[in-house]
């Protein structure tokens, strides 16, 4: 088991070692993911949390709604809570990641 546990934690170095070795514009969000140690549900989650809130957006927009305090509340009551509102959006706009909702939810910060 101790063996096991060096390897693991030789990866993880190696890992960090490769995250600075990547460019830091054009996968934001992906670098994020690897930093904060999200596994891919965490990252699914996410996803969906983003899907639904950019569904709502795109109805209230439609609609004549201007402000999106209610879904900015929603999406940091259920952020990860290894993440930040501020750098996930940020991430994500870089990235390209559901432009208008983060756009959106940028305007709330």
């Amino acid at each position: 088991m101790n063996e096991l546990m060096k390897r693991i934690e030789k990866l993880e170095y190696q890992q960090r070692l490769l995250l600075e070795m990547i460019p830091a514009t054009g996968h934001d969000f992906n670098r994020l993911v690897i930093s904060k140690g999200l596994s891919e549900n965490d990252v699914k989650e996410f996803f969906d949390l983003c899907e639904k809130l950019n569904k709502h957006s795109q109805e209230q927009k439609a609609e004549g709604f201007v402000f999106f305090a209610p879904l900015f509340k929603e999406f940091t009551d259920k952020l990860d809570a290894r993440l930040t509102p501020e750098e996930v959006i940020e991430a994500c706009i870089a990235q390209r990641l559901f432009p208008f909702l983060m756009e959106q939810l940028k305007r709330n910060l």
